[in-house]
């Protein structure tokens, strides 16, 4: 059995991955020469602002423009590049296991983040691992190497859907360990109180992170499209409940639909890139069409 990275990526969907780039919108703070801005100042090729000169100041740096108009002489200053750190933050609880396009949510959570870790680190970027339900199961810090990034996705293959989900708390944690600006990418279903992950994702930004996420949701899960009556099963607590779909389909719908505004609506008010994610969609197709989405808009 394939493992690893070719365990939830073929041939052909690393071949289409390879030439995408994932871009960060915000500056960011990391520790390799790369094409994302930061905070601190260099000499990079992007103007930041300048500042008076001193002496010992590299005089190849004065801007002669600005001593011709105020006969005072100032330094330009430069946004140094740095490499991104990206998070990669999985949901393995038990409601991650529902499927019904021949895939679970958390399979496809974890082809997800097989993706964007093979993007990130073809771009000489750097990848952490974050794996929760109840409690945190796993963290490993942000590397830039494919060996590691092979290592954190067979983490994920020997681990499965489990225990009740603790998506904000879990948030908190990670939020209070990553100590420099990075990217945070969110994979799960957010199956949880809508209010308190709100405000783990308003920790992220107060910290000035760059936070993505996707709500992985199962086609059935969005519209009820069944058509025989069925006992449904929670999968974290067991509750069992049976129920025509049919006679509740337009009720849900209105009530899942206004869910998922909630979520749509808050992270567009932090600047949060939120996209729904369907296992019935190829999950390079998805990747590509959401990466040119963003680097389309960020223009």
């Amino acid at each position: 059995m394939s493992t690893g990275l070719r365990h939830y990526l073929t041939p052909l969907q690393m071949q289409r991955l390879a030439r995408l780039t994932l871009q960060s919108r915000d500056v960011v703070e990391g520790t390799l020469a790369g094409r994302h801005r930061s905070p601190a100042r260099g000499a990079s090729t992007e103007f930041a602002d300048h500042r008076q000169y001193m002496p010992g100041d590299d005089l190849k740096r004065l801007d002669w423009k600005v001593l011709g108009r105020t006969e005072r002489y100032y330094i330009r200053r430069y946004q140094d590049e740095t490499n991104l750190r990206v998070y990669l933050v999985v949901d393995r609880s038990a409601s991650m296991n529902f499927g019904t396009t021949g895939t679970t949510k958390y399979h496809y959570a974890c082809q997800l983040a097989a993706a964007l870790g093979y993007v990130v680190l073809r771009s000489r970027d750097s990848v952490g691992l974050h794996v929760y339900s109840t409690k945190m199961d796993v963290s490993v810090p942000a590397r830039n190497s494919m060996l590691h990034l092979n290592n954190c996705l067979k983490t994920l293959q020997h681990l499965a859907p489990a225990g009740t989900t603790g998506t904000a708390a879990a948030l908190h944690q990670i939020a209070d360990g990553v100590h420099r600006r990075a990217m945070v990418v969110v994979l799960s279903d957010l199956l949880d109180d809508r209010e308190e992950i709100v405000k783990a994702f308003a920790h992220f930004r107060k910290l000035r992170h760059d936070v993505i996420v996707f709500q992985v949701l199962d086609p059935v899960e969005v519209d009820l499209s069944m058509r025989r009556g069925a006992e449904f099963e929670d999968l974290e607590t067991g509750e069992r409940l049976a129920v025509d779909p049919r006679a509740v389909a337009d009720a849900y719908r209105e009530v899942f639909g206004e869910f998922l505004e909630g979520y749509r609506k808050a992270c567009a008010e932090m600047r949060i890139d939120y996209r729904m994610a369907s296992p019935k969609m190829p999950v390079d197709t998805f990747v590509r069409a959401f990466l040119e989405e963003r680097k389309r808009l960020s223009r």
